[in-house]
């Protein structure tokens, strides 16, 4: 027998800064960049309690570029080996996987 309270859902602590990226990126098309932001969050997202419609949000992004998951980790581990994202410079600049 589960307890409520781990039936309970919770906010993740980087969810208001990560809704913001995840409302660009259902708008725009996938670049090196979108590619790499949206492969972070799917892997700060995996088995979060939680954050329902974020997850939702992700999963239609990936259906929207026409890509499976492991299409985009393979995707963005090539980009990664080769140093094409998050080099200084970016305007968005920051590497954040916590």
């Amino acid at each position: 027998m589960t307890s409520a309270a781990e039936n309970q859902d919770q906010q993740h602590p980087q969810e208001g800064r990560d809704t913001e990226v995840v409302d660009r990126l259902l708008r725009e098309e996938p670049n090196n960049y979108n590619l790499a932001e949206l492969a972070r969050l799917r892997i700060r997202y995996r088995g979060f309690p939680g954050a329902r419609t974020f997850q939702q949000n992700l999963d239609a992004i990936l259906q929207r570029w026409e890509l499976t998951e492991e299409e985009l980790f393979e995707q963005t581990r090539q980009l990664h080996a080769a140093g094409l994202v998050y080099r200084r410079g970016d305007s968005q600049g920051q590497d954040d996987w916590s």
